[in-house]
């Protein structure tokens, strides 16, 4: 299975939230799991039933939003000196 497949989106479960598919697992929370430094047999036991390949299409996910938005950095302000 390619792990796009593992995420749903679905406005009927976690109101339209990306979820894990067959769960209601969203991608957020194994997002911010992953940022607390949990390691992933830590994320595993904390949700039941998900597979290491679960939690890596979570972050593909992730990394798939990202590269779609534009990111644009805060225009440089001069510093004046007194």
């Amino acid at each position: 299975m390619d792990l796009h497949e593992r995420i749903s989106i679905n406005p009927k479960v976690c109101h339209g939230e990306p979820c894990i598919k067959d769960t209601r697992i969203m991608v957020t929370n194994i997002l911010a799991a992953i940022a607390e430094g949990l390691p992933m047999s830590e994320i595993l036991q904390d949700f039941p039933g998900i597979t290491t390949e679960d939690v890596l299409a979570c972050v593909a996910f992730a990394n798939d939003v990202v590269q779609e938005k534009e990111w644009y950095s805060a225009p440089a302000t001069e510093s004046v000196m007194a």
